[in-house]
């Protein structure tokens, strides 16, 4: 399979950035890491190999990224607003840096934006507000709403990171612009986070945004097993 590794200094985040490259062709997958996680986690664990025969067969190219979540939402040492502002840098860093990038390289703009457990935050969070910059979400086993971060607090830079919060007052046009995404969110029914995929599938169908939201049946479904096999359902 081929691998590249590309890295260089953020001006949004002001700090060294990795991402490791998959493939030579297809459509662009933009891949988040789980809670802490950085840009080798989805090789390590698995996710690569299991798509391995996509990718080396054309059909998908992968990018994962780094995140920054121990200087953001679970830098518990952090005022939450601090917290806040580093999400939104890393936020801006995704969308002027790494999004061009991707685009750039491989030759097409029509980005999947994929992550499972807090990456599922991040898929949908970058997704719902930069619905120019990519084509599709895909969210397994994610969290949709930070509150449980916030001990309480509660800004305008926090709302604006908080995909239920901001979705529930998108005006219409924003709503147009989401309903392009083919938004897919999923989990197990019996996965501590299968409240979530439930309330904001609703959410979004009360926006009048197209969504396909699954609850695997006696599953958990929290883990990397559920997350490669369903991706490969839903990528080309």
């Amino acid at each position: 399979m081929h691998k590249e590794r590309h890295e260089w200094h953020s001006a949004a985040l002001g700090r060294p950035m990795q991402l490791l490259w998959y493939g030579h062709w297809g459509q662009p997958v933009l891949a988040f890491p789980t809670s802490l996680g950085h840009a080798s986690q989805n090789e390590d664990l698995g996710l690569i190999g299991g798509l391995q025969d996509k990718i080396d067969g054309g059909a998908i190219q992968v990018c994962c990224v780094d995140a920054v979540d121990e200087e953001a939402w679970y830098n518990r040492g952090a005022h939450p607003a601090d917290r806040a502002r580093r999400q939104d840098a890393y936020d801006r860093y995704l969308a002027s840096e790494a999004a061009p990038f991707i685009r750039g390289k491989a030759e097409r703009p029509d980005i999947i934006s994929y992550g499972a457990s807090f990456g599922g935050y991040h898929a949908a969070n970058f997704g719902l507000r930069h619905p120019d910059l990519v084509s599709r979400i895909v969210a397994y086993s994610g969290l949709f709403d930070i509150h449980r971060f916030l001990g309480g607090y509660w800004d305008e830079m926090c709302y604006h990171h908080c995909p239920r919060a901001y979705v529930a007052n998108f005006p219409p046009e924003w709503v147009e612009r989401a309903g392009r995404l083919g938004i897919v969110i999923a989990t197990g029914e019996h996965d501590h986070l299968a409240s979530e995929t439930r309330s904001f599938s609703d959410l979004l169908h009360r926006k009048g945004i197209p969504a396909h939201a699954e609850l695997w049946p006696g599953v958990n479904g929290h883990d990397w097993g559920f997350w490669i096999n369903h991706l490969r359902r839903v990528l080309p």
